[in-house]
């Protein structure tokens, strides 16, 4: 019965949301941002960078809300309705990985 219950239990822990530094890039291709100049790889590095700080805040909501559920009742609420932002900042963070080389490769300060 204890095994049951660890189980359970560590199955409801992997369930719930992650906390955005834990979330790795996704890789989004090297040829995304090619044709770019410095100025729209700036404007778009803004862009993405301010989408990771919202989707951040985000999921660290849902982590939080995730682990008061667990506590309570058992069960992961925020990632179970929706509140769960892990691909979206693993697609972004992948696009700000891809900016930055291209950047770095374009010389662009």
């Amino acid at each position: 019965m204890r095994l049951v219950i660890t189980m359970a239990a560590t199955i409801l822990v992997a369930a719930c949301a992650a906390r955005p530094d834990n979330i790795a890039a996704v890789n989004v291709g090297q040829n995304e941002y090619r044709g770019y100049s410095c100025a729209q790889l700036e404007d778009a590095r803004l862009k993405y960078s301010q989408a990771l700080e919202n989707l951040s805040a985000q999921q660290n909501r849902a982590a939080d809300g995730d682990a008061w559920g667990v506590f309570l009742l058992g069960l992961p609420i925020s990632s179970m309705s929706g509140g769960d932002r892990e691909t979206t900042i693993a697609v972004t963070k992948g696009h700000l990985q891809s900016i930055e080389r291209e950047r770095a490769r374009k010389n662009c300060s």
